[in-house]
C-alpha cells in the first residue's frame, strides 16, 4: 500500500497523522530496527534460548526483521465464546483454518489457546512461531465474573514446540494481586525454557468508567499497566489503544504529576500512544496494540489508523484478531497485509 493510499485510507486525519510532530521527542527513546534483540536483550538477563525465541518472533513473516511485529490473536472462542467470535465465519471452529491466516497473511506469530494450538502443533509449530495463551477469562460462569485463570502450564506450551507464552493482568482487578503473582512466577518458568513473554496489559474496575467516560483506555492508566508490566519482565506488551487522559486525576486515586499530561503527553493520539511507549521502559519493551472489534465496513480505515498511531509513536505493531478472523479468508489476509505495509513503508515515519 503506497503513501498515496494510506492516505486515501485515513481521510481528513492524514495530515494530522502522517505529519505531527510528537511533544516527547524520538531522541530519548529506543527505537524499533532489525537488531532490537541485540541492542535491547543481548544485554540483559534473558538467556541465550530466549534470545533465539525473541529473533524467531522478530525474524518471522513479512515484517521479518525490521523490528516490527503483525501477531494474529484468536483466544476470542474463551474470551468471547465461540459462538459469537466465530458465527461471523465458521471456518474458524477449525483450529488449522486460524494457523493457516496466521501463514498466509505472513504474521510473525499466531497467538491462540492450548487446545488451538495443540490440536495442530505437529504439523505447524516448526512452520510459524507459536505465542500460547495460558490465560483466559471464561464466560460460562453466571453471572459472569471478570477474572483471568490459568488454563495449563508452561511445560506444556513449551512441550507442543511454543517459541512465546501470553497472559493477561487485569490491572486495577481485586484478582490483580493473585494474578501478578501467579503471571511473575509463569514468566520467571517461561524464561528458564527458552521462551519469550507477552503480557495482556488490561485495565478492569468498573469505577475506572465515571461521567460517561471510560478511562480503562485512558494513557495514564493503561502506561502505568504497562510499566507494571515490564516490572515482571514481559518481553512484550500488549494494550489498547489509548483513547483519552486523565484517569488518575477524574478517578482521584492513584498517584500523578501535572507533567505528566502537559509536558509528556498531549490529546493527540501520537503523543497518547508514545506516552505508553515511554512506560515500557522508553521503548526498550516494544508495545504493541490491540486491533479491536471488528464493526465491518469501517475495519480497513480503523486498523491503518491504529498501526500509523503505533508506528510513528514509537511502537512495535499491532497483534489484531477479529477484524481479520470475522471476515472471509481473502479479505481477512488483505487487511492483515494492508497494516503491515505500514510498518514496510519507509515515508511513514516515527514523529
Amino acid at each position: 500500500m503506497s503513501l498515496q493510499n494510506i492516505s486515501q485510507v485515513l481521510g481528513d486525519k492524514a495530515e494530522s497523522l502522517l505529519t505531527y510532530k510528537a511533544k516527547v521527542s524520538k531522541e530519548g527513546l529506543h527505537l524499533p530496527g532489525a537488531d532490537f534483540v541485540d541492542r535491547m536483550f543481548a544485554g540483559s538477563n534473558r538467556t541465550n534460548q530466549v534470545l533465539g525465541s525473541l529473533q524467531a518472533l522478530y525474524g518471522h513473516g513479512r515484517l521479518g526483521n525490521s523490528g516490527y511485529l503483525s501477531i494474529l490473536p484468536v483466544d476470542q472462542g474463551i474470551e468471547h465464546t465461540a459462538g459469537a467470535s466465530f458465527a461471523p465465519n465458521p471456518i474458524y471452529f477449525d483450529p488449522e483454518n486460524i494457523v493457516k491466516l496466521a501463514i498466509e497473511s505472513g504474521c510473525n506469530a499466531v497467538a491462540s489457546t492450548f487446545g488451538v494450538l495443540a490440536a495442530v502443533s505437529r504439523k505447524y509449530a516448526h512452520k510459524i512461531p507459536f505465542l500460547v495463551k495460558i490465560n483466559h477469562n471464561e464466560l460460562l460462569t453466571y453471572p459472569n465474573k471478570f477474572d483471568q485463570i490459568l488454563f495449563g502450564s508452561v511445560e506444556d506450551a513449551w512441550n507442543m514446540g511454543a517459541v512465546a507464552v501470553g497472559a493477561t493482568i487485569y490491572f486495577g482487578s481485586e484478582e490483580s494481586s493473585r494474578q501478578i503473582i501467579e503471571i511473575a512466577a509463569a514468566f520467571e518458568r517461561a524464561h528458564e525454557l527458552g521462551m519469550a513473554t507477552v503480557l495482556w496489559c488490561y485495565a478492569r474496575n468498573n469505577a475506572f468508567k465515571k461521567d460517561g467516560i471510560d478511562y480503562h483506555v485512558a494513557a495514564d492508566i493503561t502506561s502505568q499497566a504497562n510499566h507494571l508490566g515490564v516490572t515482571i519482565q514481559a518481553d512484550i506488551i500488549k494494550q489498547k489503544l489509548p483513547e483519552n487522559n486523565g484517569g488518575f486525576t477524574a478517578i482521584n486515586f492513584s498517584k500523578s504529576n501535572p507533567k505528566m499530561y502537559s509536558d509528556l503527553s498531549s490529546d493527540h493520539p501520537i503523543d497518547l500512544c508514545r506516552y505508553q511507549v515511554l512506560n515500557c521502559y522508553a521503548g526498550r519493551i516494544g508495545l504493541i496494540n490491540s486491533g479491536g472489534e471488528s464493526k465491518g465496513a469501517s475495519d480497513m480505515t480503523e486498523a491503518v489508523t491504529t498501526a500509523v498511531i503505533n508506528k510513528r509513536a514509537a511502537g512495535q505493531g499491532l497483534i489484531m484478531g477479529r477484524k481479520a478472523f470475522q471476515r472471509p479468508m481473502k479479505e481477512g489476509i488483505e487487511l492483515l497485509n494492508a497494516v503491515q505495509d505500514i510498518y514496510l513503508n519507509k515515508e511513514i515515519t516515527i514523529a
